[in-house]
Formats: structure tokens, sequence, C-alpha cells
């Protein structure tokens, strides 16, 4: 197995992570943020506020997001397992 071969398949598999975890982080990031500038304007200190809008946000985000989501997985799937075929030679 050659060494370029190796890192593009893990860069493959990295950058697949990222894509299929961005949205969800992205999306808690922006809720946390907003409602953190919320909570600093009007000066409520509760650091159980955040929490709840963060998991609708994300879960949102996942329902929405979920069939890109499957279909960039699969096909990045597919793609690595033909790379099998130069593994084994």
């Amino acid at each position: 197995m050659d060494e370029s071969l190796f890192l593009t398949v893990f860069q493959k598999t990295i950058l697949l992570t990222m894509a299929i975890a961005a949205p969800i982080l992205l999306s808690a990031i922006v809720v946390g943020l907003t409602i953190s500038i919320i909570q600093s304007v009007t000066q409520i200190q509760e650091q159980t506020l955040t929490f709840v809008p963060k998991i609708f946000a994300a879960l949102l985000i996942l329902i929405v997001a979920a069939p890109w989501m499957i279909d960039t997985f699969v096909t990045t799937t597919k793609e690595l397992f033909d790379y099998i075929k130069v593994f084994i030679s």
C-alpha cells in the first residue's frame, strides 16, 4: 500500500467527519452565542438557559440535514470501499 493512498483515505474520512458534524455544531454555536448575548443584555445569568435551545436547534438541523448527511456518508463510504481493491493488491 502506498503512503499517498493511505493519506488520501485518511483525509477523506477526516473531511467526511467534519462535513457531517459541521451543520449541527454550527447551529449549536449560533444559538448559544445568541442566547449569551441576550443574557448579557438582560443581565440574566442562568447557566441552564442555553442548554434546551441548543438541543432543539441541533435536533432541528439534524432532521433537516439528515438526508444530505446520509447521502454524503454513503457516497464517501462507497468510494472508500472501492479503495479496498487497491489495498489488497
